[in-house]
C-alpha cells in the first residue's frame, strides 16, 4: 500500500510494506515531520486511528471479505471528509485548528 500525505504544500509518500502489521509509529513520525515543517498542529487529530481504519478498509477482512472501504466512508471518521475513489483508493481531507489543510490518499497494492 502507498499513503500520500499533503499538508498545505508539503508532501510525503509512505510505502506501507505490511498492511496487516503496519509500522504505525514510523508512519506517524513521517507525517509529524511534514506537519512540523509547515507549522501545522496535528495533535488534536486522530491521524493514527484514521490510517489504521483506512488500511483495514482497503486490505482488511475483519468484517468479511472483500474489505469494506465503502463502509468506512459511510461511517465517517472524526472530523475527516472521506471519499472512495474507483480502484480501491481512499482519501481523507480536513483542516487543523490553525487552518492547515491535510490530505491523505491511500492506494492499494493490487
Amino acid at each position: 500500500m502507498v499513503l500520500d500525505v499533503v499538508i498545505d504544500d508539503a508532501s510525503v509518500t509512505i510505502q506501507i510494506a505490511e498492511a496487516f502489521r503496519p509500522d504505525i509509529e514510523a508512519i506517524i513520525a513521517q507525517i509529524e515531520q511534514v506537519a512540523i515543517s509547515k507549522g501545522a498542529d496535528i495533535a488534536a487529530l486522530d491521524v493514527r486511528g484514521l490510517i489504521l481504519q483506512m488500511i483495514r478498509g482497503i486490505a482488511g477482512c475483519e468484517s468479511g471479505c472483500p474489505a469494506d472501504a465503502k463502509g468506512l466512508i459511510a461511517r465517517g471518521y472524526k472530523g475527516f471528509d472521506l471519499h472512495y475513489v474507483e480502484g480501491g483508493i481512499l482519501t481523507a481531507h480536513t483542516k487543523t485548528g490553525d487552518g492547515s489543510v491535510i490530505n491523505l490518499k491511500m492506494f492499494p497494492d493490487f
